[in-house]
C-alpha cells in the first residue's frame, strides 16, 4: 500500500515527534528528548495550541495516548509511565514498567497497546497499566522488529511506525500477523533538500475519528500529512 496526501499541514519543526492522537476535536502529540519531552494539545482545525505539560529534564518522552478519563504518557528508558487527566493535562499519577517504552495506544477491544522497538506488542490494562499479554509481530512468519509509533485504528487494526524506514504496518492485534504494509516514503521526497538536511525519522500516526484518513508526521518534520492508505 502507499500514502495518498489529501492535505498538507504545518508542523513544529523543532518537535521530536513521539506521540500522535486525536480525541474528540483535538491533536495530542507527546515528544521526546530530556529537556525538550512535553505533550502539547492543539486544535485540530486551527492548529492553535491549547494546553501543554513540560517533562522535567530527567525524563525523555514517548508515546502518549488517550484511553478515556486517562491520557497515559510513557518514557523511554526511564520506566516511569504518566496518568494525566486529558482535559488540563495535569499529573494524575505515576506507574513503574519494566523495559523500554516506545509507542503506545489504545482501543475497547485491546485495551492499552504498547511497544519497546522490538517485534513484541504488550497489552495492558487501561486503568492499572499492569500487562495482561504480549504478542510476537510476524511479517511472513517472520518477527518484524522496531515496532514504534502506534495507532489502534477504527478498522481493528494496530498501525506502527517501523523505525529507520518510510514503513507503517497494519497489525491484526489478535494474531500478530501484518496484514498490509504502507510505504509513506513520498511524504519523505515531499520536503526539500534543506529540510530534509534536519528532518529525523518517520514517526507519528493517528487517525481522524469517524473517517478512513490519518494524520502523519516525523521528528523534527515542518509538515504534517493527511493521508488516506491506498493500494498500489
Amino acid at each position: 500500500m502507499t500514502v495518498a496526501v489529501t492535505r498538507t499541514l504545518p508542523h513544529d519543526p523543532t518537535a521530536f515527534t513521539q506521540g500522535l492522537e486525536v480525541s474528540g476535536n483535538e491533536l495530542f502529540e507527546s515528544t521526546g528528548r530530556n529537556g525538550t519531552s512535553y505533550v502539547r494539545v492543539s486544535d485540530l482545525e486551527s492548529g492553535a495550541v491549547l494546553r501543554q505539560a513540560d517533562l522535567s529534564e530527567e525524563y525523555f518522552g514517548e508515546g502518549f495516548t488517550v484511553a478515556g478519563d486517562i491520557a497515559w504518557q510513557i518514557t523511554w528508558r526511564d520506566g516511569v509511565a504518566f496518568a494525566r487527566d486529558p482535559g488540563t493535562l495535569a499529573e494524575v499519577r505515576r506507574v513503574d514498567y519494566d523495559g523500554e517504552g516506545w509507542g503506545l495506544c489504545h482501543s475497547e477491544d485491546s485495551g492499552l497497546v504498547m511497544s519497546d522497538g522490538s517485534s513484541t506488542l504488550t497489552f495492558r490494562d487501561a486503568d492499572s497499566f499492569d500487562v495482561i499479554e504480549e504478542k510476537e509481530v510476524t511479517l511472513g512468519g517472520r518477527p518484524l522488529s522496531n515496532l514504534n509509533e502506534l495507532e489502534c485504528a477504527s478498522d481493528g487494526y494496530v498501525y506502527a511506525n517501523v523505525w529507520q524506514s518510510f514503513d507503517i504496518a497494519r497489525i491484526d492485534p489478535q494474531s500478530g500477523a501484518v496484514t498490509a504494509m504502507i510505504n509513506a516514503s513520498p511524504l519523505w521526497e515531499s520536503l526539500t533538500g534543506a529540510e530534509r538536511a534536519v528532518a529525523d525519522v518517520l514517526n507519528g500516526i493517528a487517525q481522524i475519528p469517524g473517517t478512513d484518513r490519518f494524520l502523519v508526521t516525523g521528528k523534527l518534520w515542518p509538515n504534517m500529512y493527511e493521508v488516506e492508505f491506498q493500494q498500489l
